[in-house]
This record gives structure tokens, sequence and C-alpha cells, in this order.
């Protein structure tokens, strides 16, 4: 069993999901949104920081998977976004966990069959894979659409090499 932590980094709100693998299946153990709130800069990205560093001492994953900082309009939000996966990242290389990172498109890609799916149809499809009954909060459903991506980028890397040493 694989214990995956997926994260959608924000400057104020960062989403988590962390999901279980056993074979072909998923099942998510935890997730909601680390709430960085409105303060200095500084002290919110040591809030996210320590938030993933909280998570991962409680629940012991083994991989971590974040979403990229896409390019928005904005520069300075995109530059805080950028520095939010720092602290997120910063948190997980701490402890020695390897990350993997990816683009919002390949997230959709992986969980919707499309990359410019919109993120109705991310939730939707997260709730159906995880089997879940209740509403998910948007950064938390984000955030585990992240590690479902990161779990079948593996499987399909893993059955990859299998093939090539047969």
């Amino acid at each position: 069993m694989t214990r995956i932590l997926g994260i959608d980094p924000g400057s104020r709100f960062t989403g988590f999901g962390i999901i279980e693998v056993n074979g072909d299946r998923a099942s998510a153990v935890q997730h909601g949104v680390i709430k960085a709130g409105t303060g200095k800069f500084p002290q919110r990205l040591g809030i996210i920081f320590a938030g993933i560093r909280d998570l991962i001492d409680e629940h012991q994953p083994q991989e971590v998977a974040i979403e990229t900082v896409f390019v928005s309009r904005n520069a300075g939000t995109a530059l805080k976004l950028g520095q939010a996966l720092g602290a997120a990242i910063c948190a997980a290389v701490s402890v020695g966990l390897p990350v993997s990172e990816y683009s919002p498109r390949s997230i959709k890609q992986a969980i919707v069959g499309r990359g410019g799916a919109d993120k109705v149809q991310v939730q939707h499809m997260v709730m159906v894979l995880l089997q879940l009954q209740e509403k998910l909060q948007e950064d938390a459903a984000d955030a585990l659409a992240v590690a479902l991506c990161h779990q079948h980028t593996q499987q399909t890397l893993n059955r990859m090499q299998r093939m090539q040493r047969t």
C-alpha cells in the first residue's frame, strides 16, 4: 500500500488530499484546506510549510504530488503562487519525501480525459473515482485530483518498465 499526499498550492488556501493506493484501487484518507489567511505573506508561507509538515507527520505518506503554477495574467499572483508551491515542496523535501509536479492541464487530462475540463467536472470525477458521497471543497478536490493523477502516472510508468524488461 502506498499513501500519496496531493497538494493544490495557494497563497491563502492550500488544498490537500491524501489517498491510499492498493494495486489499482485508491481510497481517500483525508482531505481539506490549510487556511493561511490574509496576514503578512511570510507568515502565510510559514503556515503552509507547517501545515504540510503536520499532515506528513500525522499520515506518513510515501510520496507527494503537487500542482505546478500556471502562468496567470497577473505576474504578482503567479509569483505568490510559486512561493506557496515552494513552501509546500520544502516541507516535503525537508523530511526526505519524493515530490512530483504536474501541470493543471495534465491533471485534468488524467482525471477527466480532457485537459480543458472545468473545476466542476474535476470535482465530479474525483468523487466518482474515490467513491465519495460528500461534496468536496474546491481546493481539496483539486488536491485529491493531483494525488490521483500521480497514481495513474506511476501505474503507467510501472507498466511500461515491466514491458521493457520482458
